[in-house]
């Protein structure tokens, strides 16, 4: 029965997305790839692909030496729906938590 719902979900998840898409992300190709400043105190890096996706991210790591040490993340991702709109999301994820923020997602 097991098995029954898993190729269920698989043949959904096939038939709702869109022959193209599939295509352009099963042969998407790199296009930028940028990464520097990777050490113990912070990264920073950025790619593109063909396919739409693109993400950017720094971090940098805050109070070193103190019992509330922590990485501090900043960054974007975007990529292209179903709907052939690109969405894009910034976000902070630091000692407060992963904080998306994106027109299409609700406020809160």
């Amino acid at each position: 029965m097991k098995v029954f719902i898993a190729l269920a979900v698989l043949f959904a998840v096939a038939v709702a997305a869109p022959p193209h898409a599939v295509d352009a992300d099963r042969n998407a190709q790199i296009l930028r790839y940028e990464s520097d400043n990777i050490g113990v105190d912070g990264y920073k890096f950025a790619y593109e692909t063909s396919n739409g996706i693109a993400q950017q991210e720094q971090a940098e790591l805050r109070n070193v030496g103190t019992e509330h040490e922590a990485i501090a993340v900043r960054g974007s991702f975007s990529y292209v729906g179903p709907d052939g709109v690109t969405y894009t999301v910034n976000y902070v994820a630091d000692e407060n938590g992963f904080q998306p923020q994106a027109a299409h997602l609700p406020h809160v």
